[in-house]
């Protein structure tokens, strides 16, 4: 109908399939592409909540307060050493990929307080 009227060509039935197929390939692309952005996204944040949670707990040991897990981030841990003046902190945190799991590290160092 639309031919008859001048106003563009019908579609064949092969062009629309090309289309569903062209759909078909890219849909999980687009799908990957997402998914990596937002795994990118959710590492930066856990890691930089890791770096405050670090600071933080290296602080208030040099205080002489006992470490708090107030701030660490959602399964994370943290390991508290002292050599001589200083105390360094390290946080571990896991970020869920979707299809697997890796950690994110942070670290901080602070002077005993006297």
């Amino acid at each position: 109908m639309n031919a008859a009227l001048g106003r563009g060509r019908a579609r064949s039935g092969r062009a629309w399939g090309s289309a569903t197929a062209e759909l078909a390939v890219s849909l999980p692309v687009l799908v990957l592409l997402l998914l990596a952005g937002l795994t990118a996204v959710d590492a930066t944040s856990t890691r930089q909540r890791c770096e405050d949670a670090a600071r933080d707990v290296a602080l208030a040991v040099a205080r002489g307060e006992p470490a708090s897990s107030a701030h660490l981030p959602p399964g994370a841990t943290f390991a508290v050493g002292h050599d001589g003046d200083r105390v360094r902190v390290e946080v571990t945190a896991p970020v869920f990929a979707g299809w697997r799991r890796f950690t994110v590290h942070a670290d901080a160092t602070a002077a005993v307080e006297q």
